[in-house]
């Protein structure tokens, strides 16, 4: 699936979207109405307790009620991201950005490489926070193909925010988008995870950005690029990057299909470039037959050496799952890697060549600089 970022809009309504800066909205649900009931401690089976009470086999769960305390974690979460502006030669936009890190003497804003990559051969970013302030930041490293950045500023002692687990979250949990969409800064949007694992690509050709995305239904807009998914305790679980999108040409709004990266998978890149400047990536050691139009990913050639290689995967295999995941092309293989640290082991399943039936191979991942 290959989507439209949200971080880049037209330069016209971008000068209204700034003036009209700094508005801040809440837009939560919340359901007052909720059911007893209880959760077989074995089986997870749920039965209705007409006494909102449970025997000790069994836990009591509310059912149906407020699915977060929606304005208690705005309130906690939106001094911890920014607005970030960018002027350069080939144009100027607005996106998001989290403060991941901050001592005395500065702190690391993390945000998408999109939105500041006009700025990489010359031009100024700077940062807003939320009571108006602004500094100018400096890009400390970015990752293109995960579409991570991380800058540097030199205010310090700011609020960090809360780091979730990706790992841990489910379809139907409560989430809030934080951002600037339009450059509306501070502004909130609910929303639950719709999906996850969901193989997303953005970018243009050869510059394309893979990722193993979580999908939601907060809306999200232009400008909320960078910005923070969190979960119902306000931990970010994602970096918003993406949505999608019915218009043709140019860039039209939310229609309930936004896309974040993975807190987990960013994580590691950021804190690579935060510790060297620079990030990898895993290799699986192959390279797929991009005229190949059957389902899974057919591997076209090895690279010497590398995991595919060593593990025995011969050429002509078309790849179906990769620990467990259906792959259905090129694209979801790639996504689906991309999403694992190097030296990760995984497991590859193929149909072998020549009707040579189905096998499972183990691979252990190699390193690669990611730019």
């Amino acid at each position: 699936m290959k989507l439209k970022r949200s971080g880049k809009f037209a330069a016209a309504f971008l000068a209204g979207a700034i003036i009209a800066g700094g508005v801040g909205a809440v837009a939560s649900t919340q359901n007052t109405s909720s059911i007893a009931a209880c959760a077989d401690k074995r089986t997870g089976a749920l039965f209705l307790s007409a006494t909102g009470t449970c025997p000790t086999n069994r836990t009591l769960i509310q059912i149906g009620g407020p699915a977060m305390n929606a304005k208690a974690i705005a309130s906690l979460v939106t001094p911890t991201v920014v607005s970030i502006s960018v002027t350069a030669a080939a144009g100027s936009g607005t996106g998001s950005g989290s403060i991941y890190k901050s001592a005395a003497n500065g702190s690391f804003i993390i945000t998408n490489n999109h939105v500041i990559e006009d700025a990489v051969t010359g031009g100024t970013i700077r940062v807003e926070f939320t009571n108006g302030d602004q500094v100018a930041a400096t890009i400390v490293g970015r990752d293109p193909m995960y579409d991570i950045a991380v800058l540097s500023i030199k205010t310090g002692n700011l609020p960090t925010i809360a780091i979730g687990d990706s790992s841990k979250v489910s379809v139907g949990d409560p989430v809030l988008a934080i951002g600037s969409p339009l450059g509306l800064a501070s502004t909130v949007t609910s929303g639950i995870i719709s999906a996850l694992n969901r193989p997303v690509t953005a970018g243009t050709a050869g510059s394309e950005s893979y990722v193993n995305a979580i999908q939601t239904d907060a809306a999200i807009n232009p400008g909320n690029s960078g910005g923070a998914l969190v979960d119902a305790q306000g931990r970010i679980i994602g970096v918003n990057s993406a949505i999608a999108t019915l218009s043709s040409g140019g860039v039209s709004g939310s229609i309930g299909l936004g896309f974040s990266i993975p807190i987990n998978e960013a994580k590691r890149v950021i804190d690579e470039i935060i510790a060297t400047g620079k990030s990898t990536r895993p290799v699986l050691g192959v390279f797929f037959d991009v005229e190949f139009t059957g389902i899974g990913a057919r591997i076209q050639r090895l690279s010497p050496g590398e995991g595919a290689e060593k593990a025995g995967i011969p050429v002509g295999s078309i790849i179906r799952s990769i620990d467990g995941v259906r792959i259905p092309d090129n694209e979801a293989a790639i996504v689906k890697i991309r999403s694992y640290a190097p030296g990760s082991t995984v497991t590859v399943v193929v149909d072998l060549p020549n009707n040579g039936g189905s096998k499972s191979f183990k691979v252990t991942l190699g390193s690669a600089p990611s730019m």
